[in-house]
């Protein structure tokens, strides 16, 4: 993942009222009071409140991101808001600054695609996830190869289509993690993005489910 790049971009947005999101993994996540949630880019922080206020006092959610100016925008939005069972954390998502077996739920929004290694960032979903913890996943896949000139394109990357793999791919990569049944909840016609052609889905599965896909891959 380029760091450098994404923070220094992201830094920018989190200044702007750009809509950065590709999906409504939120929208499925079925937050429960008590429970403790992790929520992988979490930009602003608007989501995170989201499930704050919904896991109640007794809940605690986490918002994780590798923008310091996304991070900072986060806390002062929680501050303005009164919101305290939260912690907004700077770490790669490829070795997530949480413990093991921590979390009911996982979400996140357009984030995963930006990962060189994907598969370390879903076995980290895997391992802070107690056993029965679900994921609800948002995110970009592309229906061929993306260009390699648009690998490191600060605006492909910012429009978070820029590391998208096939979907093929995707679910391979979540098998490969550990996650076993998964669900596709959403998913778009395919759209163009330059000389690229890609496809937003939200995805869901549980740590120990058993082995079935119903992706109709």
């Amino acid at each position: 993942m380029d760091y450098s790049s994404i923070n220094l971009r992201y830094s920018e947005l989190a200044k702007s009222d750009c809509c950065l999101s590709c999906g409504g993994a939120i929208h499925y996540a079925e937050v429960h009071p008590g429970e403790v949630c992790v929520d992988l880019g979490s930009g602003r922080g608007t989501d995170v409140l989201r499930m704050a206020e919904q896991a109640g006092s007794e809940g605690y959610v986490y918002g994780i991101d590798i923008s310091s100016g996304m991070l900072e925008t986060a806390r002062k939005n929680a501050e303005k808001f009164g919101v305290q069972n939260v912690q907004f954390l700077h770490s790669d998502l490829e070795k997530i600054e949480l413990g093991e077996g921590v979390a009911d739920l996982v979400i996140s929004n357009c984030t995963i695609n930006h990962a060189t290694n994907k598969l370390a960032v879903w076995q980290e979903i895997h391992r802070i996830l107690k056993p029965g913890g679900k994921f609800v996943v948002s995110d970009i896949f592309a229906t061929s190869e993306i260009p390699a000139q648009y690998k490191n394109d600060p605006v492909a990357v910012a429009e978070c289509w820029a590391g998208a793999v096939t979907r093929e791919e995707y679910m391979a990569t979540l098998s490969r993690a550990g996650f076993g049944e998964v669900v596709v909840l959403e998913e778009s016609k395919p759209y163009s993005k330059g000389q690229a052609e890609v496809c937003s889905f939200t995805v869901a599965g549980k740590k120990g489910a058993q082995k079935k896909c119903s992706c109709n891959a």
